[in-house]
């Protein structure tokens, strides 16, 4: 049998296995929204602990982070860094988020913002931002999975196919089971990930250069730049490492998928127990991260022309590992894809259906037809960033920096949200606004100054004018409450 063979069965073994899991997760709190958006609000700690970390150990992790390693060397560790300090706004947040949406029946983040500022044109505004944000996300998830499948079985599978087998699979469960097809998947495919991560990672060290330390003494020995800011090749200067730290850092807890899982926990003591646990996945980044800083010895004389492919590039045709080892590769490397994915197109169908369609046209709607509606978003959602992933537009890392300089956006309006109650409409409406055109100017137009990320200037803006026209324009009626998006869109 044909290496190629060896590793599709495998990998087809693990597809079958975990839409088995997906579906055997369906039960009845998913014909009701509350059910199949949040779990019907009982996840405990390990499904919650899994389903979050799942946001880490995505196709961006296996692909992105080995690629920045490899082209940039320490600047790397923006990734790890962020994700251990990202997690203090969590503890923050986290429980006042939970026990609002237990209260209101919050389900999205527009729930919570347009409920607070009574305005229900806020609803599809943000459900435009967080869509905007989470399609190239999802993309990447489903770019990362045709990769892995065209890498591991040596072209036998196309891009087209492997991504579509994938996400196929990814569609299937989340449609019938919602997050509790989530929750479940996310607890394999997690304890998989993690497992092929850290095996993938020291044996590749061992295998080429005899271990970690020897591995890090040659490149010290012969490209010592990598070691250090700003990095090698184009590098990343001190400023767009921190910048990058502290949007991705706040940023992070803004992205749907991440914080519609506060809404989901059984108990106060759930989260605070997650948050201190999850910077553990931070940690298991760094076996993958090695695989990148391998590719700066291994490709010194003929660089990639695709750095996304180096994981792929050493353990396939460098490292010579046999074909067992490569499927059980894949299928880790494509856990990583699925979980994140499951999340993302979730998220963005829940968002779709609740937020745009459901406040514009559907409000007087049944909880059983949004339902069926957010199955019929997860549809769409899933086929439009399957397109955009054969397009091949941009870089994994570029396009996750991108992403998370508009998600972030929503963060002066939800702190405003929790913290602040004289924040005004009219504030909310200029502060999100300008903030998303300055990161878009900053984004496909000129440099940044200083080389500070596009986000944090786009935040910066954001801040000043929501503060500044709500000091300007406060809003009439100052008593606001927390309602649910349903009961803001009376008012606006």
């Amino acid at each position: 049998m044909a290496g190629w063979q060896i590793v599709t069965g495998i990998t087809l073994v693990y597809l079958v296995f975990v839409l088995g899991v997906g579906l055997a997760a369906r039960d009845r709190h998913t014909t009701s929204q509350a059910g199949y958006v949040a779990g019907g609000r009982q996840l405990g700690l390990v499904l919650l602990f899994f389903i979050m970390g799942s946001e880490v150990f995505s196709a961006f992790a296996f692909l992105g982070g080995p690629s920045w390693a490899y082209t940039k060397g320490a600047p790397a560790l923006y990734l790890v860094a962020y994700l251990t300090l990202g997690v203090g706004v969590w503890w923050a947040v986290g429980p006042r988020l939970r026990r609002l949406s237990a209260d209101y029946g919050h389900l999205t983040q527009a729930d919570l913002i347009a409920g607070h500022f009574r305005s229900r044109l806020l609803s599809p505004v943000i459900a435009l931002v967080s869509v905007a944000a989470l399609v190239p996300y999802l993309t990447i998830q489903i770019t990362g999975a045709g990769l892995l499948f065209q890498a591991a079985t040596e072209g036998q599978i196309p891009f087209w196919l492997g991504a579509l087998a994938a996400f196929f699979v990814v569609a299937i469960y989340v449609y019938t089971s919602g997050l509790r097809g989530i929750g479940w998947t996310s607890l394999v495919q997690g304890m998989m990930m993690v497992g092929v991560a850290w095996f993938l990672g020291l044996a590749v060290a061992d295998r080429l250069f005899g271990g970690v330390q020897p591995m890090f003494e040659q490149i010290a020995a012969r490209a010592p730049q990598y070691l250090t800011i700003p990095g090698g090749g184009a590098g990343m200067n001190w400023a767009a490492f921190s910048s990058a730290i502290i949007v991705s850092g706040l940023g992070g807890m803004m992205w749907p998928h991440l914080f519609m899982k506060f809404y989901t926990a059984h108990s106060d003591r759930t989260i605070k127990q997650m948050t201190l646990l999850y910077p553990l996945y931070a940690y298991l980044l760094v076996p993958l991260l090695l695989i990148g800083f391998a590719g700066v010895l291994v490709f010194a004389d003929q660089p990639l022309a695709d750095p996304d492919r180096v994981l792929l590039q050493i353990v396939v045709h460098v490292a010579h590992f046999s074909p067992w080892v490569i499927g059980i590769m894949l299928s880790g490397a494509l856990a990583a894809a699925m979980s994140t994915g499951a999340n993302l197109a979730h998220s963005a169908a829940t968002i779709t259906a609740r937020d745009l369609i459901g406040t514009l046209f559907a409000r007087q709607a049944c909880d059983a037809a949004m339902v069926r509606l957010t199955r019929a978003m997860l549809i769409v959602i899933c086929a439009l960033a399957y397109g955009l992933s054969l397009l091949h537009l941009s870089s994994l890392v570029t396009m996750l920096l991108s992403a998370y300089g508009v998600i972030v956006q929503l963060l002066p309006l939800t702190l405003a949200s929790l913290f602040w109650p004289a924040a005004s409409r009219a504030g909310a409406y200029a502060g999100l606004i300008t903030g998303a055109l300055v990161t878009l100017l900053f984004t496909f137009g000129p440099a940044t100054p200083f080389d500070i990320h596009a986000g944090l200037w786009g935040l910066t803006a954001n801040t000043v004018a929501l503060i500044g026209v709500s000091l300007i324009a406060p809003t009439a009626d100052t008593d606001v409450a927390h309602a649910s998006g349903q009961q803001a869109s009376a008012t606006d």
